[in-house]
């Protein structure tokens, strides 16, 4: 059954500078309810920036962030630096979210395959478990919106293949949206529904399909990406099991 199209995110005119850098120029777009929008770009183009805006982290410097009533975010970083004296496990970890139970832990450990990681200091874990850590933590807050920096960071190519359909099997379950930083087009504009393309700037936006056709976009990313990430879109219009 499709997820009802309930605006949870409008982002108006946002504009930012720091130490008198331009850092994002009049940026406009919405999140609808189980959406999944992909944030692109070259690094500097203001993706994380953007990310800490939605989240309130950092104020902009004109325009707004209006958010749906009572709308629950969930955040999974890029990185997590966890100082190496702190006596801290995976399962203590998880349970500093304020929203967590135990059955709730429990379970999404299932789906994400953490048990075995419960007692293991989380300074001792692997990048790639890390990053199902976080994401684990980013779902006990029961998010309507779920918001991801590069979540396949440090993780090897099959891993991000697994994560990847992992997150957008969780939109469906959740009915949530999705609002997701990444470099890995290849895996990820078959399986979102929005592209934003960012350089400071949206270049353009839209459907996958258009966007790796667009102009800006080839010029940013160029000729020969486009065409096979066009190609890729275009035979993966599905769903593959994990």
């Amino acid at each position: 059954m499709q997820a009802t199209r309930q605006l949870l995110v409008e982002i108006q005119n946002i504009s930012l500078q720091l130490q008198q850098r331009e850092i994002l120029q009049q940026i406009n777009f919405q999140i609808n309810r189980g959406e999944i929008v992909t944030l692109i770009g070259p690094n500097g183009a203001g993706k994380t920036m953007l990310l800490k805006i939605v989240l309130g982290l950092v104020k902009p410097t004109s325009g707004k962030v209006t958010l749906a009533q009572g709308l629950r975010i969930g955040y999974m970083p890029q990185v997590l630096v966890v100082e190496s004296l702190m006596p801290l496990n995976v399962e203590r970890f998880l349970l500093l979210s304020p929203r967590a139970t135990v059955s709730k832990y429990l379970a999404l450990a299932e789906v994400l395959n953490l048990r075995r990681l419960f007692t293991a200091p989380i300074q001792s874990i692997s990048g790639g478990e890390l990053q199902r850590v976080l994401l684990a933590r980013a779902l006990l807050n029961d998010p309507d919106l779920l918001i991801l920096d590069e979540p396949a960071h440090g993780i090897d190519i099959n891993g991000q293949a697994a994560l990847y359909q992992m997150i957008s099997n969780m939109r469906f379950k959740l009915n949530c949206s999705i609002l997701m930083v990444s470099h890995d087009l290849n895996l990820v504009i078959a399986g979102t529904d929005k592209v934003v393309c960012l350089n400071k700037h949206i270049c353009c936006s839209g459907h996958p399909a258009a966007v790796t056709q667009n102009p800006e976009f080839i010029q940013l990313f160029g000729a020969k990406v486009a065409a096979e990430l066009a190609v890729y879109s275009h035979h993966h219009d599905h769903q593959h099991d994990v």
